[in-house]
C-alpha cells in the first residue's frame, strides 16, 4: 500500500520550477510570454497529454458556470486547459506540495490565477465543504490510491446532486506482475493499480451511477509509440517534456509502461459516474 510520504518524495523534484523555466527559455520566450499550449508537452503528465485531455473532458461537457474538481492536479496543466478552453474555474488537490507551488507559478504566467487554484492534501480527505463542485475528474491518479472506496466517497460528497465525475487512469486488465520501475511507483509497495470492476464497485458503493467505460489500450500503444519514434530521431530531449517531471529514470519508466500495456497487463481506461441528482 503506497505511503503519503513516500508517495510525495516519488514525485517531488528539487528545482522543477527551474527545470521549467529553463525549457521555457529554450523555446524563445519567457515566463511573460509563454502560453498554456507550451506548457503541455511538461504539465500534462498521462497518456495521450493535451490530446487525451481534450478527448476526455469534452466527456464531461464543462461549462462557464461550472466550477471543476481537478483530483491530484499535479502541475495543473488539465486545469489550467479546462479554464481556458471550457471558460470553467477549476480547483485542484494534489499530494505533493512542489507540484502544488510550481503549478500556482504556472498560472500566473499564463494569466489564469483568477480561474485556477489548487492546494495541497489527501484526495480521500480533503476541506471542501459537501456540494462544492459541479464536476469532478481525476487523470492518472488512482494508481497510487489504494483507498479507492474512501477517494469515492469524498468525491461523491464534494459534487453537487446531478454532477459528473471522469476519471481516466492506468487499470489493471489482465494477470502478470508488472515492471518497475513506472511513471507512478519505483516499486510494488508504491502502487495501487486497480481494476475497472474495483473502481465501479467503489463508485457505485459510494452512491455513483457509472453511465460510461471505454479502454483506451489501442490509443495508448499509438501515443508511445509515436514518442519512442520521436524520442529515437530527436538530438537530445525537448525543451519541455516529461523527462523534466520524471528525471533521468524517464525513458525506463516509459518503456516499462509500454511493455505492462503491450502485453495487456494494465491500460489506461476512462470511466463517467454521475451523483443522482
Amino acid at each position: 500500500m503506497p505511503d503519503l510520504d513516500s508517495l510525495a518524495t516519488h514525485y517531488t523534484h528539487g528545482r522543477l520550477l527551474k527545470a521549467i523555466e529553463e525549457g521555457v527559455v529554450k523555446l524563445g520566450k519567457t515566463p511573460d510570454t509563454v502560453a498554456v499550449e507550451d506548457l503541455g508537452p511538461v504539465d500534462e503528465f498521462h497518456i495521450g497529454g493535451r490530446i487525451a485531455t481534450e478527448i476526455f473532458l469534452d466527456q464531461l461537457a464543462l461549462t462557464p458556470d461550472n466550477h471543476v474538481l481537478d483530483v491530484g492536479c499535479g502541475l495543473g496543466g488539465a486545469s489550467r486547459f479546462a479554464a481556458q478552453k471550457y471558460d470553467c474555474r477549476v480547483t485542484g488537490v494534489d499530494l505533493t506540495p512542489e507540484f502544488v507551488e510550481t503549478g500556482a507559478a504556472l498560472c500566473a504566467w499564463v494569466g489564469l490565477t483568477d480561474r485556477v487554484t489548487s492546494e495541497q492534501g489527501d484526495a480521500t480527505a480533503t476541506s471542501f465543504a459537501d456540494g462544492n463542485f459541479d464536476k469532478a475528474y481525476m487523470l492518472h491518479v488512482g494508481m497510487n490510491i489504494a483507498d479507492k472506496a474512501g477517494l469515492s466517497r469524498e468525491l461523491y460528497r464534494v459534487l453537487k446532486p446531478g454532477g459528473q465525475l471522469g476519471i481516466y487512469d492506468i487499470m489493471r486488465v489482465g494477470a502478470g506482475d508488472l515492471s518497475y520501475p513506472l511513471p507512478w511507483a519505483t516499486a510494488p509497495e508504491d502502487s495501487a493499480v486497480g481494476s475497472p470492476d474495483d473502481y465501479k464497485a467503489a463508485l457505485q458503493a459510494a452512491g455513483f451511477a457509472v453511465t460510461a467505460e471505454r479502454n483506451r489500450r489501442e490509443f495508448a500503444l499509438d501515443f508511445l509509440g509515436r514518442l519512442k519514434t520521436a524520442a529515437a530521431n530527436a538530438i537530445g530531449a525537448p525543451p519541455l517534456g516529461l523527462h523534466i517531471v520524471m528525471g533521468k529514470t524517464a525513458p525506463v519508466k516509459i518503456g516499462n509502461m509500454a511493455e505492462n500495456i503491450s502485453n495487456n497487463r494494465i491500460a489506461p481506461v476512462e470511466l463517467i459516474a454521475e451523483k443522482p441528482a
